[in-house]
């Protein structure tokens, strides 16, 4: 009997909006603040009061949703979800459902295949709910800092057929919301939260079954998302294995957590369908209208998407697809390799130094590269000096490093500090000339034994550079070592 075995896997996206109050109160949003000293009536639900709608968090889902190349509602109303959490202290969340503020979109990521569209289902605007503090002896405490934050959801279809393809678009939908500057994107403060839906096709001698939807709720990093994944799509065939009644419409759907300590999705409750949340409209809210010339203008303020912008640097410059994608990752670090380029450093030289030297640097520090806080000027400046043969690529480390310290040009520093590189023919040939000296079973493997001669060629080289102090001109030495290793009568 031949079984195929088919995952249906679909993403809800949660992130919070970079904004400086709450979605319908002036409370701010403060991740550290003692616990809940940002509340006010609105947030914590008393009777008799009014929420007002935040103007810049809807805009910046129209922003999202716009660069998820969605259909933006010119009229979109807010709703009323019920439910009971100790979290929620209104008993429902204002959310939005039946007529969201964007939809049917799609976004762009890298599969195995290769490129491949995801749907985007819809991308609508909520309020968050508090946070349960569980690591108190045997009790649950709640902090309602949290309570009111604005919250974009975003849902795809279940388009994806892997944990690989799923991790891969978190992270590219990541680098959007934090590109567009929608969201910090901070996962460790909760700030995008991810909830895959999960379920099987599995097809028998022709007949085809699906296993009931398990959702995966509040995972905080790329990797809980494809573990969790990983093993859902497994227990799941498992769990119909043994039992062929585990069938959806026969079996219930799912709310189910992640233990990373154990790699193990668990039992939570029964998935809620809409009619448990008893939508209606909010009666305290009017619709949001956005007219044309609005729709128009938020438009235009988008920037060119780090997809689009990698792309142009590869066909337009040259630039290789890794360097592209790891200097687009961060929108002020490609803004500021776009002006290194512009200050005319060669574009294949800055890419190099962007992504080997500054981006070293960067991850030492936590940070990123325009984070260093080096003008592009003074990058610009150290590439050139590369480029003209004014130092080496080993020089050009130290200095880097020098320069997140010091406000002196790269031709300076390299000059204070001996790391000028020297091009004088007569005296390379002296360096050549002592290493070969010192080290003649190094000259005799790399003339007469062709197993070692590369390695041997090498070392040479290496012994050169370091009787040079690194001074020396790599590309001289190279060309002075072979012609001397040619000439078998020295």
């Amino acid at each position: 009997m031949t079984t195929t075995v088919h995952a249906m896997i679909g993403l809800e996206i949660h992130v919070q909006l970079d904004t400086e109050t709450k979605m319908f109160c002036g409370c701010p949003v403060r991740y550290e603040a003692a616990p809940n000293s940002c509340t006010c009536p609105v947030c914590l639900g008393h009777p008799g009061t009014l929420p007002v709608i935040n103007r810049r968090a809807y805009e910046l889902a129209v922003r999202t949703g716009m660069a998820l190349n969605c259909r933006i509602a010119t009229f979109t109303k807010w709703d009323r979800k019920s439910y009971y959490y100790p979290d929620m202290p209104k008993n429902y969340q204002i959310s939005q459902y039946d007529l969201p503020l964007a939809s049917e979109g799609w976004f762009e990521v890298d599969a195995a295949k290769g490129p491949r569209r995801v749907r985007i289902r819809r991308a609508h605007l909520e309020e968050d709910a508090g946070k349960n503090i569980h690591d108190v002896g045997d009790r649950t405490l709640v902090d309602l800092n949290r309570a009111g934050t604005p919250l974009l959801e975003i849902v795809t279809e279940p388009d994806f057929e892997s944990a690989d393809e799923a991790y891969q678009f978190c992270m590219e939908l990541h680098r959007l919301v934090t590109y567009l500057g929608v969201s910090e994107g901070n996962m460790k403060k909760g700030q995008m939260r991810f909830e895959p839906n999960v379920n099987v096709r599995i097809v028998t001698e022709g007949e085809e079954v699906r296993t009931p939807i398990a959702e995966i709720k509040n995972l905080n990093s790329f990797r809980s998302v494809r573990d969790a994944i990983a093993f859902e799509v497994d227990r799941q065939v498992e769990t119909w294995q043994q039992d062929e009644g585990y069938v959806i419409g026969r079996a219930p759907n799912e709310n189910r957590g992640w233990n990373a300590d154990r790699g193990v999705t668990e039992f939570q409750r029964a998935k809620e369908a809409a009619q448990d949340y008893r939508y209606f409209p909010d009666p305290d809210l009017v619709p949001a209208l956005l007219s044309a010339a609005e729709l128009e203008a938020l438009r235009a303020e988008l920037p060119e998407l780090p997809r689009a912008r990698g792309r142009r640097w590869q066909d337009e410059w040259g630039v290789p697809a890794e360097a592209a994608d790891t200097i687009v990752a961060d929108r002020a670090t490609a803004d500021l390799f776009e002006a290194v380029v512009a200050d005319g450093a060669p574009v294949e030289l800055a890419a190099k130094q962007f992504t080997n030297v500054w981006q070293s640097l960067a991850n030492a520090r936590e940070t990123t590269i325009a984070g260093l806080g080096v003008s592009a000027e003074r990058m610009s400046e150290l590439v050139r000096s590369v480029n003209e043969g004014a130092i080496n690529k080993t020089a050009a480390q130290v200095l880097a490093e020098a320069m997140l310290t010091r406000d002196a040009s790269p031709d300076e520093l390299a000059d204070e500090m001996g790391l000028v590189q020297v091009r004088d023919v007569a005296a390379t040939e002296a360096w050549v000339e002592d290493a070969f000296a010192a080290n003649a079973q190094a000259v005799a493997d790399a003339r007469a034994n062709p197993k070692k001669a590369k390695a041997a060629a090498g070392f040479l080289r290496g012994q050169v550079m370091k009787l040079s102090g690194g001074k020396a001109d790599p590309k001289l030495v190279g060309e002075l070592v072979n012609r001397r290793l040619n000439d078998v009568s020295k």
